[in-house]
């Protein structure tokens, strides 16, 4: 007689092809997906330049109501009126000469 020979049931591949199949699925979904790690870092990095965004834009509308304040009827900045009578006036002094 013969020995019988012992080869895996082929269930179990089948079953060890499935189980390798799914976590290579998931690794790759938790790393490229839309919700993986290079996504969040990109989204992080969005934040990160929006935040500067916002501060540059907050810093600027700082300066505009400190402008707008300065030539209030309330309080009028004498400098500030005849830089903005020059520039958008094109106003000058009768002591300036003009340089073009």
């Amino acid at each position: 007689m013969s020995a019988p020979h012992n080869r895996p049931a082929l269930g179990a591949l089948v079953f060890l092809g499935i189980g390798a199949s799914l976590a290579m699925y998931f690794t790759f979904a938790a790393v490229q997906g839309d919700y993986g790690l290079f996504r969040r870092i990109q989204i992080e990095a969005d934040a990160e330049r929006l935040r500067a965004e916002k501060a540059g834009l907050e810093a600027e509308l700082a300066d505009l109501e400190n402008r707008t304040r300065r030539l209030s009827d309330g309080y009028l900045d004498l400098d500030l009126l005849d830089e903005r009578a020059r520039v958008v006036l094109g106003l000058i002094r009768a002591d300036e000469i003009v340089i073009r």
